[in-house]
């Protein structure tokens, strides 16, 4: 009898595993989908700018804070709503809203369309996130998360690299149709909407839900999770980071280009497109599967790791820009991308692991307020407008090179609030297992 119970109860792991890990699967070609629409006007970049007549600085206004300015603030009340509420449902409708407005960003013919479009993208994404790391969190044990939502950020080099590759095939030949572009990368969002809808269920929400965090109203959780020290160093860490990340996804190619008169437009593509897919992908996929190995031991690892891989790859960046070999300057920026990924899985898993049971979404929307009003909509601005301020004088080129050089800056902060945010981690930890046990 215990035998054959033993075998029912391996029979329904299993499905339970399979299941799960379908979801994770789902949901991580959702976040891909998200970052196909949102680096996809970072690669057309060059040709937006020739067809609508456009400057540097509404380029940075457009890859920058129109896109995060409603993405960040709408991202805290969706969250509300996705303690409380189905979490799929929440994230079906974003990825019907984010995908149609790409699609019509196709159709703009001047620089205030082409905005109200971005604006739109960014109202939509702004429910992808916070109740997808919440489902996540509910699936996999706090041991597990780390590479689980390590998988899930797969999404970030993977979409970026499928948005390449779009990119590369509708301006192939020297073509300039970036419109075509837009349309296509789009329109398949609603599709996969639609799928996410009829094949996942909405997750029973994990915890003691008994417990006194649990118990404790939705403010007074929130406070307490904002009193959390490495709550805060692990979100300023990552928002220096992705405030170069993000600024160098979206004006490199325009750097190439300008730097590099002549090359094959299209084989740069297709070349950063696989170093996203690879390297990029390849250092999320480490810093997970590290960070999970050795946090067993010291928790500290969720800041070292992501540190010490940024000491790396911050120097090699900042070369890339100075080197006048076009492949030396890739393989360069591919070792940033790869150490740049390491932070990825570990952040996001601390934001949910430190946060009181009941406010998990809203922990990851928070974060994400922060992240992206410092990185998204940071970054590309702060590029776009510097390189503008500087083009009079020293030329669209070296203005641009110049502008992009700054991004050192945040990067040595991003190192310094990792090294930080590792000494204050075991603490923080253990009280939060207390508080929601």
């Amino acid at each position: 009898m215990e035998s054959k119970q033993a075998v029912e109860q391996d029979k329904t792991d299993k499905s339970s595993n399979a299941y799960r890990n379908y979801v994770l699967f789902i949901l991580t070609l959702v976040y891909a989908f998200n970052f196909i629409d949102r680096q996809i006007i970072g690669i057309l970049s060059p040709f937006i700018k020739a067809d609508l007549g456009l400057d540097d600085a509404q380029l940075g206004w457009l890859k920058g804070l129109y896109f995060a300015l409603l993405y960040t603030v709408l991202g805290i009340p969706i969250a509300w709503l996705a303690d409380r509420y189905s979490r799929v449902n929440i994230v079906v409708i974003s990825l019907t809203l984010w995908s149609g407005f790409t699609a019509l960003s196709g159709l703009a013919t001047n620089f205030t369309q082409l905005a109200l479009a971005r604006v739109g993208v960014g109202i939509g994404e702004a429910g992808g996130s916070p109740p997808s790391h919440s489902i996540i969190s509910d699936l996999f044990p706090k041991e597990k998360r780390a590479g689980a939502l390590a998988v899930y950020s797969l999404g970030i080099p993977f979409g970026i690299m499928l948005a390449f590759f779009a990119s590369a095939y509708f301006l192939k030949g020297g073509s300039t149709d970036w419109r075509m572009a837009m349309l296509a990368v789009g329109l398949p969002g609603i599709a996969l909407a639609i799928i996410l809808k009829l094949t996942v269920k909405e997750p029973v929400r994990s915890g003691n839900m008994q417990s006194e965090a649990a118990k404790t109203k939705s403010w007074n959780s929130i406070k307490t999770l904002l009193s959390i020290k490495s709550w805060w160093g692990m979100c300023f860490a990552i928002s220096f980071g992705s405030f170069g990340n993000y600024a160098i996804s979206t004006w490199m190619i325009d750097f190439y280009v300008r730097a590099h008169v002549g090359l094959d437009v299209t084989s740069l593509l297709i070349t950063i497109g696989i170093i996203n897919g690879t390297a990029y992908a390849g250092g999320v996929w480490l810093g997970g599967v590290l960070v999970d190995k050795l946090g067993r031991k010291n928790r500290g690892a969720y800041g070292f790791v992501p540190g010490i891989a940024l000491l790396i790859g911050a120097p090699a960046y900042f070369i890339s820009l100075q080197v006048e070999s076009l492949n030396m300057s890739i393989g360069l920026l591919a070792i940033l991308l790869m150490t740049s990924g390491f932070y990825l899985g570990p952040s996001f898993a601390l934001a949910q692991t430190l946060a009181p049971v009941k406010v998990r979404a809203m922990s990851t929307a928070l974060f994400f307020f922060v992240l992206n009003i410092i990185a998204l909509g940071g970054g590309p601005t702060f590029v776009g407008l510097l390189s503008q301020g500087l083009t009079a004088e020293h030329g669209e080129v070296e203005a641009l090179r110049l502008s992009l050089s700054w991004l050192a800056v945040p990067y040595a902060l991003s190192i310094l609030a990792f090294f930080w945010t590792a000494k204050q981690i075991p603490a923080d930890w253990d009280a939060a297992e207390s508080r929601n046990a």
